[in-house]
């Protein structure tokens, strides 16, 4: 186990409910930190929005493709296009300072919702506002050469890629304190000092993974999830409700079946709903998307992690789950670089995937932050998630935050939006990561029940000498190991939940 080394000057700054008889359950909740208690942070005004319609659609694909389909977003205000560079330096120009978060503009108005979703109203998950079909994007199939599935699998290099990890919903009191220590997270994410859990489980007591969960109030306020492989989701009441509502009603549902439970806010104890007769899956099905900044400044970590990934997919393939896995891709930079985003639709071709992955080139990002919200929009909307009864991870990689200033949209309804499609987040933060971005990252992943993973090294402040066990993330209590064995544990960990049918 490791202690968090001191930071540099160069880089300071995740109810037991019979139907018609709702009873809730003893199970506590972990202890929080005696520094600071759940509930104790006044969030500022900006971090607490009223939700009161989905911005998402839920996942609803029955497959993945043989070959993967490339979207690319445009630049939504192109720029002239920025010399094509693989520097380093405008990461050690940049001071915590410069880059500051500007202020979040109040939501837009959402206009009037599309025709009516055949889901009941209150469960529905349609899309609102938004549209997410092909327009504002090149739709193509990626012109691939498709190798045989026995082609021979290149070695790895020899220099690992190593990575620690925490899991902040598991120590929700020190993420509390983090954010309670930089002013920047008063004017990023959203409100999350109160937190309950939910579990769903049969009438076996086990595990009902990927329930549909909406939680709503009587002032309007609601909010939509769905519940992981254990079949448990956190709940942010403040998160989606500007009010402070006393109560809630929430709502689970699986295969065509609802539970109506009331849960109080603050309630210590989680909230446990029983499903009776609740179909489970005959195998497990893993979305596996990995979303990479292809800036300049990070072709050190995309040349190591090419062969570190084809190692994650590898193994999860070997996992006793023998899970059927689909895989997607989406690269991004800035604007004007050669492009802006682009994403590769899920897919079950490995040996097409790598192809991919091959290709991806880091070049552009002439300034810091970079166009993270667009990239996380873009992979929570845009890819063709498998519908029930599927396990869906993203793994992004950055080493920068995300730009604030552009238009929408921004990561934390994207976060939201996320959850309700009951997509999990494993945040990773490579070297030149600075405190906005790992705020933003730790948020993503917390919110999501995800971790937050950090690369290491030998001398924390300087990523070029080699493999190590030292961050200058602000993190206590981490173990190291290779990045591709600590995703295949977490997948391999995420998958065991499931019950057994």
């Amino acid at each position: 186990m490791k202690r968090r080394p001191v930071r540099t000057a160069a880089f300071a700054a995740v109810a037991t409910l019979l139907v018609g008889l709702p009873v809730v359950t003893a199970a506590r909740l972990g202890p929080a930190s005696a520094s600071v208690v759940e509930g104790d942070l006044q969030a500022p005004s900006s971090l607490r929005v009223r939700q009161t319609r989905p911005n998402f659609q839920a996942p609803t694909a029955s497959a993945c493709s043989d070959t993967p389909v490339l979207r690319e977003v445009a630049d939504p205000n192109p720029q002239q296009q920025r010399p094509l560079s693989t520097s380093r330096s405008r990461r050690s120009s940049i001071k915590d300072s410069d880059a500051a978060v500007m202020e979040m503009v109040a939501p837009p108005v959402m206009p009037a919702p599309p025709p009516p979703s055949p889901l009941p109203a209150d469960l529905s998950m349609v899309v609102e506002g938004k549209s997410y079909s092909t327009e504002g994007m090149l739709l193509r199939t990626e012109p691939l050469s498709t190798p045989p599935a026995s082609a021979p699998i290149r070695q790895q290099q020899q220099t690992p890629v190593t990575a620690g990890m925490v899991d902040d919903n598991a120590d929700f009191g020190g993420f509390l304190q983090f954010l309670q220590g930089h002013e920047e997270s008063k004017r990023l994410g959203r409100d999350i000092s109160v937190r309950q859990r939910l579990r769903v489980v049969d009438a076996q007591g086990r595990p009902v993974p990927d329930a549909e969960v909406a939680v709503s109030a009587s002032n309007g306020a609601r909010m939509w999830a769905r519940t992981d492989a254990g079949g448990q989701v956190w709940l942010h009441p403040n998160a989606f409700d500007d009010r402070d509502s006393a109560s809630y009603q929430v709502q689970v549902r699986r295969g065509g079946r609802t539970v109506s439970a009331p849960l109080q806010r603050g309630q210590k104890n989680t909230l446990q709903v029983v499903m009776a007769n609740a179909a489970l899956p005959t195998r497990a099905k893993l979305d596996l998307v990995f979303m990479v900044d292809a800036t300049g400044s990070m072709g050190d970590e995309i040349d190591k992690l090419r062969d570190s990934l084809q190692g994650i997919v590898r193994e999860i393939g070997k996992l006793p789950s023998n899970p059927d896995i689909c895989l997607g891709l989406v690269t991004y930079r800035d604007r004007g670089d050669e492009y802006f985003v682009r994403g590769w639709d899920m897919t079950h071709n490995v040996a097409a995937f790598q192809q991919v992955l091959d290709g991806v080139q880091a070049n552009g990002g002439g300034d810091y932050p970079e166009a993270m919200n667009e990239a996380f929009d873009h992979s929570v909307q845009a890819l063709n998630w498998r519908g029930p009864s599927t396990t869906r991870v993203l793994v992004s990689l950055a080493d920068a935050p995300p730009q604030m200033g552009y238009p929408q949209p921004r990561y934390d309804q994207t976060m939201l939006a996320a959850l309700g499609k009951g997509i999990k987040v494993f945040s990773v933060a490579a070297s030149g990561q600075d405190t906005t971005g790992e705020i933003v990252q730790r948020q993503i992943a917390q919110y999501t029940g995800g971790r937050f993973i950090f690369l290491t090294y030998k001398d924390a402040a300087d990523p070029s000498s080699g493999p190590g066990s030292e961050t200058v993330h602000e993190v206590g209590n981490y173990s190291v190991d290779t990045l591709d064995k600590l995703v295949v544990r977490l997948v391999r960990e995420e998958l065991a939940q499931l019950p057994k049918s």
